[in-house]
């Protein structure tokens, strides 16, 4: 089951917004859980204490509280960067604001049916992709860690560094074959590093900086194709 999160301080939008979720809910025979906030506070008091949110359709133009203040506190405050947020908005001038809380998707009203959909596709399978595990030996040991704690792999000689969420571990290899095993989120930016694009939180023409304040150089060769996929999703 996937629990989704819809916070729009238009009663009927989150009504029509709700029927959208439950309708690809009953077609692909994916369970899925719906809860509404009018606000963005009373949304935060919820994760606050406890609450669990795989998907949210988060309205940025919220009173008090706007939608990108709610992005910054479920990445930051809540150190969140597993949730998947589906920004929706009349405007279509914030798509370079919303950045840094690393959105699934930025749609524009009125909503169509089929942008729903194609937004709780993709996060479904994020998830499942986070939830699955990278394996790699270290010596005769055997470790696994969930693809969506990895923030990049370095290479280090005839090594590979893993820089994960509290976590950093080794393994022998060569990091130019890397690329081909990992899910579509990781990709090359220098031939020392594969990152992670759900933990990039700002880039320029030369580097990315990382949700753990890491900033990694791009290479010229692949300024071009970095930027189209940082851009594309």
């Amino acid at each position: 089951m996937y629990n989704i999160g819809i916070c729009d301080d238009g009663k009927n939008i989150c009504a029509v917004l709700e029927e959208m979720v439950q309708l690809y809910s009953q077609k692909n025979k994916i369970k899925m859980d719906t809860k509404i906030w009018y606000t963005g506070e009373e949304l935060c008091q919820f994760l606050e204490q406890g609450g669990h949110l795989d998907i949210l359709f988060l309205d940025i133009e919220l009173f008090e509280v706007t939608g990108i203040e709610v992005g910054d506190f479920i990445r930051n405050k809540m150190e969140d960067r597993g949730m998947q947020i589906v920004y929706i908005s009349g405007k279509s001038s914030y798509a370079q604001k919303l950045f840094k809380t690393q959105p699934l998707d930025f749609l524009v009203k009125p909503i169509t049916q089929q942008q729903i959909e194609d937004a709780l596709e993709l996060g479904v399978k994020l998830l499942e992709k986070n939830r699955q595990k990278f394996e790699f030996q270290n010596g005769k040991d055997y470790y696994y860690i969930s693809y969506g704690k990895i923030i990049y792999f370095e290479s280090e000689g005839r090594k590979i560094k893993i820089v994960a969420v509290g976590a950093e571990k080794a393994f022998y290899g060569g990091i130019r074959d890397l690329e081909k095993k990992l899910p579509r989120e990781f990709f090359t930016i220098h031939q020392s590093y594969v990152i992670n694009k759900a933990h990039v939180v700002r880039y320029t023409y030369e580097m990315v900086e990382m949700d753990n304040g890491t900033m990694l150089s791009i290479s010229k060769a692949y300024r071009k194709q970095v930027r189209e996929r940082l851009l594309r999703g």
